[in-house]
């Protein structure tokens, strides 16, 4: 079995489901796959297979199926991506809602500061200065916040993310930990500098592009990575 995929996980009427190496994904094919994907999302993804990148935490395997296999019929019938991803969220978000983990929340009915505060796993301080970069439980974030998060993100982009905070997933593997780290820290100086998030001048597009060259070149990671941490602490 050769690269990028690791196990077959499931097979649901005529569509096989791989657990994959997301790593190599986005190292060797596309920076933006992300937590899975399906033909009609990624085109190197043979058609009737569903792709998920192997998590750190299991679990969340099922909320994804579910949401490719909405997404996937729709675009099938000639509904847009966008269209799709939308009511696929909604219900990913309806089956998220009745899981154990988002339930103990949601009947508690705590504050959204105590909510931080466990979501809140790992704060990295060898990269915490001015910015705080923390790991975070990537489920709890998705079931009660935002069902789309996922490797990482900062408070310029998302409004429950504290002032001056860069999350990070704890669904992402160590290795990776570094390359998204840049990829929010790039994005984030340069919305502070006024690109918009994905306009003409994209915020997103610049920090892809700095993240995948880093994949291919690694030896690049750590230089660039200290200049975007210098940068931060300064804005």
């Amino acid at each position: 079995m050769k690269k990028p995929y690791l196990k077959k996980y499931s097979k649901i009427s005529d569509k096989t489901v791989w657990i994959v190496d997301g790593k190599y994904i986005r190292g060797k094919l596309d920076e933006e796959f992300t937590s899975f994907g399906h033909h009609l999302r990624f085109k190197f993804i043979p058609k009737n297979e569903f792709w998920i990148d192997k998590e750190a935490n299991d679990g969340e395997e099922q909320f994804y199926i579910d949401h490719m296999l909405v997404e996937n019929r729709l675009m099938e019938e000639g509904k847009s991506y966008e269209e799709a991803a939308d009511k696929a969220d909604k219900k990913e978000q309806k089956e998220r809602k009745r899981s154990k983990l988002a339930n103990r929340f949601l009947q508690s009915k705590i504050k959204k500061d105590a909510i931080i505060k466990k979501i809140h796993k790992k704060l990295l301080k060898k990269y915490s200065k001015k910015i705080k970069v923390w790991v975070v439980n990537g489920e709890l974030v998705r079931d009660l916040l935002f069902v789309e998060f996922t490797e990482g993100g900062h408070d310029k982009v998302y409004s429950f993310v504290p002032k001056n905070e860069i999350w990070i997933d704890d669904d992402v593997s160590k290795k990776e930990i570094k390359y998204i780290l840049l990829h929010e820290l790039h994005e984030r100086n340069l919305m502070c500098k006024g690109w918009s998030y994905d306009g003409k001048k994209s915020a997103h597009k610049s920090s892809s592009e700095i993240e995948y060259f880093c994949r291919n070149h690694p030896n690049f990671l750590d230089k660039k990575l200290k200049k975007e941490l210098e940068i931060s602490l300064k804005g």
